[in-house]
């Protein structure tokens, strides 16, 4: 067995902000966002069958006792074990038959058996099922060559849950295996935080939309799709995707609006400090309160977090990828809190360089990497791109998630392990 060593580091390397003026790490990014985001309260009751992907807002508690009788677990004869003292072969009287869903009708008595199929009631008397292919029919009698232990084949009630056990805490994502054990609880309907109302707000001039004439200086949309997808979960309701308005006053009576509609606005673009860039400012003649504006990782440096009304904003880079990639570390992190999530899952992990990295020191970098196996110790190999282009995404579909190189890091040799974020 191969041992491999425990990997102690300072996480994403962007710690160290000597030279990056008012940049904060990835990770006190996320900090803030865990500690200024407020869960959605308002619940509802939906159907089980339509509750996968919601976040509950009430723990589900078993109804009763699953299963809610001793029954057979699979096709067989149902005996009493006390009936083969002595040595074999033993002969017993068939008397009856029971089905599942179907209540015994006889009683077992002594030195007999009773034909029973997966899912039956066990009768009275019973205290184990033997195989049928473990017993020879004779007519009305089935013979025995092999003892039989007490309750073989036999499912107690109550084994799989106790009345009142608690099968998934409040705050848990549903998974069709949840939905699997509430329905088994008794559940036809389960308690659930309201949905996320999110809008999307999209700045640029530049960008026409797929299917209409593009002009000598545009360029197509990819932002508004690529983030209509990445909202399209069953805990999240898109209610607004709007363009922004290219004046400082339209577009702070847009977000004003939002902002009283939505528990998020997230915007792409116009974060930065050019003239054309408005979102901030617009932001800050309604009195927003900014968390954070700037991450020292590269793609997405502007990247930024805060408040607006009785709406969390997420300002998202322009360019598709710094896009794509802040949503996935921040945005899906967002929308966890404001569901009311309450496992944080830990997605990071280390992976093998499958060739040596080089990198420009100064930022966090999150690189596009494709797993492609294992090396021989079992560890996950990863092949990357050779640089991080903002506004590339061409590689995306091909990718399975982001190295994160140190901010510090010049070089990495071959087989050097590294943190990878899955998508």
């Amino acid at each position: 067995m191969t041992v491999i060593q425990k990997i102690e580091n300072n996480g994403c390397g962007c710690d160290d902000l000597a030279r990056l003026g008012s940049l904060i790490s990835i990770d006190e990014g996320l900090a803030q966002i865990a500690r200024l985001t407020q869960a959605v309260r308002e619940t509802e009751l939906v159907p089980l069958s339509q509750a996968v992907g919601r976040v509950l807002a009430k723990p589900v508690r078993s109804l009763g006792m699953v299963p809610p009788f001793d029954n057979a677990a699979m096709d067989g004869y149902a005996i009493n074990t006390g009936d083969l003292s002595g040595e074999g072969p033993w002969e017993l009287s068939v008397a009856g038959r029971v089905a599942a869903g179907h209540v015994p009708s006889n009683t077992l008595k002594r030195g007999g058996a009773i034909q029973i199929f997966t899912g039956a009631p066990l009768p009275d008397g019973a205290n184990a099922v033997v195989m049928q292919e473990q017993v020879l029919c004779t007519g009305t009698h089935v013979r025995l060559h092999d003892a039989v232990k007490r309750g073989a084949h036999v499912r107690r009630a109550g084994e799989d849950m106790a009345r009142g056990k608690t099968i998934a805490p409040a705050g848990r994502l549903l998974t069709p295996r949840d939905i699997a054990a509430c329905a088994a609880a008794g559940h036809a309907e389960v308690c659930v935080t309201r949905r996320v109302r999110v809008a999307l707000v999209v700045t640029g001039d530049e960008v026409a939309q797929q299917g209409e004439a593009r002009g000598a200086a545009a360029i197509w949309d990819v932002n508004t799709p690529m983030l209509c997808a990445a909202l399209a979960t069953p805990d999240i309701e898109l209610c607004s995707v709007q363009f922004a308005f290219d004046t400082l006053p339209a577009l702070r009576a847009q977000l004003d609006a939002l902002s009283q509609q939505v528990d998020l606005i997230v915007t792409t673009g116009g974060i930065s400090v050019g003239e054309e860039d408005h979102v901030k400012p617009a932001l800050a003649e309604l009195s927003a309160k900014i968390a954070f504006s700037g991450v020292a990782l590269k793609p997405g440096k502007p990247v930024s977090f805060g408040h607006v009304g009785r709406a969390v904003w997420l300002g998202l880079p322009g360019n598709p990828l710094s896009a794509f990639v802040t949503w996935q570390i921040f945005g899906s992190a967002l929308c966890r809190f404001l569901s009311g999530q309450a496992q944080r899952p830990v997605r990071r992990r280390h992976v093998v360089l499958q060739h040596t990295l080089h990198h420009k020191p100064g930022r966090c970098e999150l690189r596009l990497a494709r797993l492609t196996g294992f090396d021989s110790a079992g560890r996950e190999i990863a092949e990357f791109a050779e640089a991080t282009h903002s506004g590339r995404v061409s590689l995306l579909p091909e990718m399975d998630g982001l190295l994160f190189i140190p901010a510090d890091t010049e070089e990495l040799p071959c087989g050097a392990l590294v943190e990878f974020h899955p998508f």
